[in-house]
């Protein structure tokens, strides 16, 4: 592809934010962006960074991410909170239909490319919204909704109550942060990505009660089995001897449900499974886990290990009262009409469907879904006031009710 060179625009910077480290080395090579410089950043961190310190004249931003990933709908909101200028947002993903192109384009992403992509229709339309962009981004503008915003006075109970919390908390805190720190080597504390009001994704902070290397020992568990299925089929469910990923992650070829503890991570599927090990499992029981550590053992019985979720309470990326973040992979299934509604409540520690279910037994995915939306539609202080007299214990009720 031959590049044409426009000498007003060599002083513009088209940023490439990686996802992660194989997003497209060589991808660009022969795009022509008109004389525009292409820089690759490895994460929002750098790029806000060399924006603010180099004062790069950045004038688009292509990144590898789903529309509800990392760097997809997240990114936006991080841009506006930098209040960095409005430029054009695309992103390159696996996964789109009517209802997450709604949520991108209501977020403020200016296009998405479905994983193939051939970058000559990439360039295209860099080249495109960055040469119209004035007018283009005034017809956007009028077409986004509006987000939904914590209302007055709910934001300051949260901010009360979870600063009182945090605060009467803070010697339970470093006990059981020394407590981590010293019965094995790691960071006491790991977050999860999770999807909140207005589809917003943030990290979601909790205590952590495992090995930094369970996902490695699940190899080793093969014979603590309980209980009597096919050792084969159990062993594939649970892991691949080369990589340990799960049937659900082995069609991308890495791990899709991450968990971060600085620059630790392993798999939110498998810490989740181990969660379940007191109740029946489909393909997996262990008595004494080992991927558990003693001290985990106690903040999960104890729900100890929710706490650090105060702090998100407290930064305004969850409410006391709400309805509960989603991993990503579970809300991106939520994105028709019938369940999008539960976005557009505030994201909580406890809601309606946890007071609901307390002494009566299991509940149905859908019954869950349908009381997310019921309290999506009457929220008020004065319900959620109701909620937390109701059931104090179901505050900081474990993850998994």
């Amino acid at each position: 592809m031959t590049n044409t060179i426009d000498p007003s625009k060599t002083n513009q910077v088209i940023a490439l934010l990686r996802a992660d480290d194989d997003l497209y080395d060589s991808f660009f090579d022969g795009c022509d962006f008109e004389g525009r410089q292409l820089i690759n950043f490895k994460d929002d961190e750098e790029l806000f960074t060399d924006w603010e310190q180099k004062k790069h004249n950045i004038v688009a931003i292509i990144s590898k991410s789903d529309i509800l990933g990392k760097y997809g709908v997240n990114l936006i909101e991080s841009l506006q909170k930098r209040k960095f200028p409005e430029i054009p947002v695309l992103l390159i993903g696996k996964h789109l239909d009517k209802n997450l192109r709604k949520i991108a384009l209501n977020a403020g992403i200016t296009d998405f490319f479905l994983r193939p992509v051939k970058i000559e229709k990439v360039c295209l339309r860099t080249n495109f919204l960055i040469n119209h962009w004035d007018d283009i981004h005034v017809k956007l503008k009028k077409d986004r909704q509006v987000a939904y915003k914590t209302p007055f006075g709910k934001r300051a109970f949260d901010i009360f109550f979870s600063g009182m919390a945090l605060l009467f908390l803070s010697p339970i805190f470093l006990i059981i942060y020394l407590w981590i720190k010293l019965e094995s080597k790691g960071p006491a504390f790991y977050y999860s990505y999770r999807v909140g009001t207005g589809y917003r994704v943030f990290k979601f902070y909790k205590f952590r009660s495992m090995y930094v290397n369970a996902d490695k020992r699940l190899k080793d568990l093969k014979h603590l089995n309980q209980y009597n299925i096919d050792s084969g089929n159990a062993e594939k469910q649970v892991i691949n001897d080369s990589s340990f990923l799960c049937n659900d992650c082995m069609v991308y070829g890495k791990c899709q449900f991450p968990l971060y503890a600085d620059k630790i991570r392993w798999c939110e599927k498998q810490y989740q499974d181990s969660r379940k090990l007191n109740h029946d499992s489909a393909f997996l029981k262990i008595k004494d886990d080992p991927r558990i550590t003693k001290i985990g053992n106690f903040i999960r019985n104890a729900s100890i290990d929710e706490l650090p979720q105060l702090w998100n309470v407290f930064i305004g990326n969850m409410s006391i009262v709400g309805n509960r973040p989603l991993p990503l992979y579970e809300a991106e299934k939520l994105t028709t009409d019938k369940y999008a509604l539960r976005f557009a409540a505030p994201a909580g520690i406890t809601g309606l469907w946890q007071v609901e279910k307390r002494g009566k037994g299991d509940m149905s995915e859908e019954e869950r879904l349908m009381l997310d939306n019921t309290y999506a539609q009457s929220h008020s202080m004065r319900n959620d006031l109701k909620l937390i007299f109701k059931t104090i214990p179901a505050l900081l009720q474990k993850e998994n009710v």
